[in-house]
């Protein structure tokens, strides 16, 4: 894998399935995942990461997502 840490994606979020419920942006212990001002297809304010070298990696948001709509890499 090329690349540095810093330039690696870490954590995704499938901006089409978030219904923005805000679950983790409120999880995230680093606080790097913050409601987008932007509308999805489905009208709502999906999440978005902030700062992907903050990503540890841990999780937790994935696994609070209710969509599945989060995907992390380690």
């Amino acid at each position: 894998m090329e690349g540095t840490m810093e330039e690696l994606i870490r954590v995704s979020i499938d901006v089409d399935f978030c219904k923005g419920c805000e679950l983790c942006v409120h999880t995230c212990p680093r606080k790097i995942i913050a409601v987008s001002d932007e509308i999805n297809v489905q009208g709502f304010h999906p999440a978005r990461i902030t700062d992907q070298s903050k990503c540890t990696s841990c999780g937790l948001c994935a696994r609070m997502c209710p969509d599945c709509a989060i995907t992390v890499f380690r």
